[in-house]
């Protein structure tokens, strides 16, 4: 019975090393993480960015008046006379 009380303390001094060694691995995963969410949100920043300007750039490219001006440049397109149309009824 006399070595209850230094069994006691051992068992609560491990428990406490335990605890801090919890603390200090939770802490360092904390900070990993909000490394990582940090990296990833620069990542979202960059990749809206570029869906920006991927928008405008569809945009432009699917205008009618340069799609009219290429097809006169590039395939030396015209449009057609009034004589040259022809109307379906559906």
């Amino acid at each position: 019975m006399k070595y209850w009380p230094i069994v006691f303390h051992l068992l609560l001094a491990s428990a406490v090393l335990g605890s801090a060694l919890a603390v200090v691995f939770l802490q360092h995963e904390s900070r990993s993480l909000f490394v990582q969410r940090q990296r990833l949100q620069s990542e979202q920043d960059e990749f809206q960015v570029e869906w920006s300007r991927l928008q405008l750039e569809q945009a432009w490219l699917g205008d009618a008046s340069r799609i009219e001006q290429l097809a006169r440049e590039q395939l030396s397109m015209v449009p057609a006379q009034q004589s040259e149309l022809m109307l379906i009824d559906p």
